[in-house]
């Protein structure tokens, strides 16, 4: 079984309207994911104006998971900005069954102070919540101290990190932002918080997780050996023809029975408490 933890539909793209880039349809990703072996996919909304032009509404997200609720599951996201987002979040759970938060990516601080209503709600109901990590959105500095600090103060919350803001703490020279190359340096934040804390997952989609797995492949060999528990195979799949190299990287990864079927599906039912 496999599931992609991290996809999403919508318009985010309206700058480009009638013509460019689009996100695809419900069946379209349904049609994408028979195509690639992909048995299940989170829906994750994008609700803050830092995200792109467009959004992914909880709603929508909710009514594309009923359109095939056998193969999707619904998160809902909302902008800690917005009024009363614990009531949102208390009516999403308990009207529409959500099982997740996100993808929380607004242009505050990790730790700014209006996401702790979202972080306590999280926990109440033990949403996981997906955050992505870049230079204005989520943001922390090098070490990731922000983070940390969530970790420590909301310990029931379930953080999944996610975007180029996170993934490039995997080494030790961290240069908080982009796609780096070349050898990872041992001591990066991300491994001592991972043995730190068990509140911190990690979601491999998207550009930034395939370069964290991929840029070195010796020190993923140890990385995944070491953090495979808690390891969630997803792709970040939001564009009609997108390249998404993350799968073929995930079939073809010599890793034992128990790793692949634990970071394919096994976390994921784990997390979203499915198991």
């Amino acid at each position: 079984m496999l599931i992609d933890f991290h996809v999403h539909l919508g318009n985010c793209f309206r700058q480009e309207y009638p013509r460019g880039r689009r996100s695809p349809s419900v069946h379209q990703l349904i049609d994408w994911m028979d195509r690639n072996g992909i048995d299940m996919a989170v829906l994750q909304p994008l609700e803050s104006p830092e995200v792109c032009p467009g959004y992914y509404l909880s709603e929508q997200a909710i009514e594309d998971r009923d359109t095939y609720p056998e193969r999707l599951i619904a998160f809902c996201c909302f902008d800690p900005r917005m009024r009363d987002v614990e009531g949102l979040i208390d009516t999403f759970v308990e009207r529409h069954g959500v099982l997740g938060f996100g993808e929380a990516l607004n242009g505050l601080a990790i730790d700014d102070e209006r996401n702790a209503p979202i972080y306590r709600k999280c926990a109440e109901h033990s949403l996981p919540i997906v955050f992505d990590m870049g230079p204005t959105y989520c943001w922390d500095e090098p070490g990731l101290p922000r983070l940390e600090s969530c970790l420590r103060d909301y310990p029931e919350t379930q953080f999944v990190g996610h975007g180029p803001g996170f993934w490039t703490a995997i080494s030790a020279d961290d240069p908080r932002q982009g796609y780096p190359d070349g050898p990872i340096e041992p001591g990066g934040a991300i491994d001592r918080l991972m043995d730190a804390y068990d509140n911190l997952w990690l979601d491999l989609s998207a550009g930034s997780g395939y370069n964290a797995m991929t840029r070195d492949p010796e020190f993923a060999v140890g990385f995944i050996e070491r953090h495979w528990p808690k390891m969630l195979f997803a792709t970040d799949y939001f564009i009609v023809d997108q390249d998404v190299p993350n799968v073929e990287w995930f079939k073809s990864l010599e890793i034992s029975p128990e790793m692949r079927e634990a970071i394919g599906s096994g976390n994921a039912l784990r997390l979203l408490g499915l198991a």
